[in-house]
């Protein structure tokens, strides 16, 4: 079996003929965990939604190597207003196996106590979702997470709006999830979790800037890069043509494939 539980080719992702993400070639490992980061409208929540399948390249692929997936949009994606209790959106992680209607074995309903156990809401399983603070509701999210058993999990800011304590208690649930083997890619904002937490980085600014090891990934030059092509991104721009009489970029880690050679970009002055 391979060790690529994901690989990207040349992958063009977008919306509404213009381009989010750009190019992006290379490879993410089994059990790695890779922190995905840059600043607002870089494509990053782009990037995992083309992975999901949501959104469709524009050109190039997402070639997957892995079974099931499990996808944790931001909190701010979500209906909190719906009747519904912890358990009953927790039990949505089973609807791979059992589908919307199924009935629950005894043993689903074991693993799930377990895991509301695992993220610290034993008790909370009859509270409707309107009554949960910011950091109750990721941690019940993160439980239906864990009740999908997928290889690949992707996390959209999951950060956000929670408390110290809840991302400490998460940290620990992701890093238990790449030691049973699962592969991780999240997005973050919040640079020191990343320099503390997450082993690998991919920065992106709507195209690839660096992507390896953290610490030679999120250096000064890289960041300051990351902010120019931003800075300089165009909204209203079309399509982008390959320029591959330029200089390529390699990704800084040795198992990944290279980064592809840098485009001309129309939205880019």
């Amino acid at each position: 079996m391979s060790n690529t539980c994901l690989e990207f080719r040349n992958l063009t992702l977008g919306y509404q003929g213009h381009a989010a993400v750009h190019h992006l070639s290379g490879g993410v490992q089994r059990g790695s965990l890779t922190a995905v980061v840059g600043a607002n409208g870089s494509g990053k929540s782009t990037l995992l939604k083309g992975i999901a399948g949501i959104l469709k390249p524009i050109s190039g692929a997402c070639v997957p190597g892995f079974r099931r997936l499990a996808y944790l949009a931001q909190q701010s994606e979500l209906d909190r207003t719906f009747p519904a209790r912890v358990i009953d959106l927790v039990s949505l992680g089973y609807w791979q196996k059992r589908g919307l209607l199924g009935r629950l074995t005894a043993a689903d309903k074991i693993r799930l106590s377990t895991c509301l156990d695992a993220v610290g809401l034993t008790g909370f399983e009859k509270r409707p979702l309107d009554s949960l603070s910011g950091g109750q509701m990721q941690r019940a999210l993160f439980a239906r997470t864990m009740l999908q058993d997928a290889d690949l999990i992707l996390l959209d800011e999951p950060f956000n709006a929670v408390d110290a304590r809840t991302i400490a208690d998460l940290i620990v649930v992701i890093k238990g999830w790449v030691a049973e083997g699962r592969t991780v890619l999240c997005v973050l904002h919040d640079y020191v979790l990343v320099r503390d937490h997450f082993p690998e980085t991919l920065l992106i600014a709507r195209k690839p800037v660096a992507w390896g090891a953290t610490s030679d990934v999120m250096t000064s030059e890289n960041l300051r890069k990351a902010r120019s092509f931003q800075e300089a991104w165009d909204e209203e721009a079309g399509w982008c043509e390959d320029d591959a009489g330029r200089e390529g970029q390699t990704c800084g880690h040795d198992h990944h494939t290279h980064l592809p050679r840098q485009h001309k970009i129309a939205g880019h002055v």
